[in-house]
This record gives C-alpha cells, structure tokens and sequence, in this order.
C-alpha cells in the first residue's frame, strides 16, 4: 500500500523452523538503491509495531514512518506477545523472552542484508522503553547494527527501581531474575553498564528523562560514566550522546 509516498509493506520473515515474525517495512517512493536502513522496536504497548508506522498509539512514537520520509528504510517487528505476534518462547526452548526478541531481531538484520536497496553497511536500531533496550540487546549481539538509539530504555539495575527487580522478572521479561539470581541487582550476571560499552566505538544516542518514573536518572548516569572511558580508550568519545530531557515518563 502507498500512502504519502511511502510503501506500506505489511511482510512476515522466518525466524527459526515453524516461526514468523510479523513486521512492516517502509520504503519512500524516490528510493531506489544504497539506502540507509533502522530496525525500529516498540514499547510495551498492545499494538505493537502499528504504533511505529502511525496506524495508532503515541504520534510522538512514529518514528518508523518519520526514518522513512527522511529516506531510510525501515523495518518494524512485533516484539513477542504484542501486535500480530503471540509465540511462546518457553515451549521454544528459550529461557527468557528477551533472547527469543534478540533472536528475531538478528533475523531482522538478515533480512535487511538480503534487500538490494539497502546499504548494508549502513543498518541501525531505535527502540523506546521495551524498544529502548531491546535496541541496545540487539546491538551488543550484532556488530552489523553500525547505529544505536535508545529512549527511556534502561538504568543500572542497582538504581532500578530502588534495587528490586521484580518487573525485570517476568515472564515477558527474564523470569530467571527471580528464579536464579533471587531479584538480587549484585547478583545479575550482567549489568547496563557494561552493555553500554559493549557498543563501543559505535555511534549510541540515549535519551532519558530528569524525572523518569520507571528507569531513575543517577542510574542512566552511572551507565554513561562507566562506559565513557571505554569509547575514549578506542577514539570515539564523541559517538557515546546522551541527552537528558525534561520530559517526564
């Protein structure tokens, strides 16, 4: 379907034997060849993907549709249990949703790859709140992601709220919070801090509120400190951007 000349791709893309992730993909009209592409991730919201490509949701949250009018390509997935989407990953074997989401969303990259208009040495990732970190899960597995945005994603877990785990430990979420590590921030195998300087050298934009209700803004901090020597000790200082608004979440 084209609506403003945009390309309204309502597509479905293999993930694993038996499974399909239902996505959009958008392409201006005038692109041709060689273009830059974003896998865009939603937050926890029932539509899903939709709210991305302006079919409902927050308008400010459009930001798919917004990339491909400013000429990337742009891909956007439901995430599992949202949207189009409703897999378990348990009977899948994985143990938590958030690696069936990484999984899904290196498969995004794939398919990106495969697409002649895109220039695949230009794919990047955005994500708000669940989208937020998903971005930067995704990131830290993938090299071939060159470009990194995450909204309103993440915070230390110890800064979470006041150190209690609880809705990291979900079902939804990674339920061996609760079960292996007991909710226990010193406990957790990693850490965001860490996983922000996992991405360097690449080019991350964060964007977090002074007066974020769910991911505190000392905690985001704390995660920016920690990995700023790590982008300055491989010369790019000035790919790690962190924006703190006062917009409140």
């Amino acid at each position: 379907m084209l609506v403003g000349g945009i390309s309204y791709q309502a597509i479905s893309y293999v993930s694993e034997a038996k499974d399909r992730v239902p996505a959009y993909l958008l392409v201006l009209g005038c692109v041709q060849s060689e273009a830059p592409a974003m896998i865009c991730l939603h937050q926890t919201v029932e539509i899903g993907k939709a709210e991305l490509v302006g079919r409902g949701g927050n308008p400010s949250l459009h930001y798919a549709l917004e990339l491909a009018l400013w000429g990337y390509i742009t891909l956007a997935p439901d995430c599992p249990g949202f949207g189009n989407y409703r897999c378990d990953p348990y009977s899948m074997g994985y143990v938590s949703t958030v690696m069936k989401g990484i999984w899904n969303h290196l498969r995004a990259v794939d398919l990106l790859h495969s697409l002649p208009a895109v220039d695949g040495v230009r794919i990047g990732c955005i994500g708000h709140s669940l989208g937020g970190h998903n971005s930067v899960f995704l990131a830290v597995f993938d090299t071939r992601v060159k470009a990194i945005i995450s909204s309103c994603g993440f915070n230390s877990f110890r800064k979470y709220q006041g150190g209690d785990l609880s809705s990291w430990s979900h079902n939804v979420c990674m339920p061996r919070t609760a079960s292996v590590y007991g909710k226990d921030p010193a406990r957790m195998p990693f850490d965001f801090p860490e996983v922000v300087a996992a991405l360097a050298p690449r080019p991350f934009f964060l964007n977090t509120p002074l007066r974020d209700g769910n991911f505190e803004v000392s905690g985001v901090r704390d995660c920016i400190e920690a990995a700023a020597p790590i982008y300055e000790l491989l010369g790019a200082p000035e790919t790690l951007i962190a924006y703190l608004s006062r917009r409140r979440t």
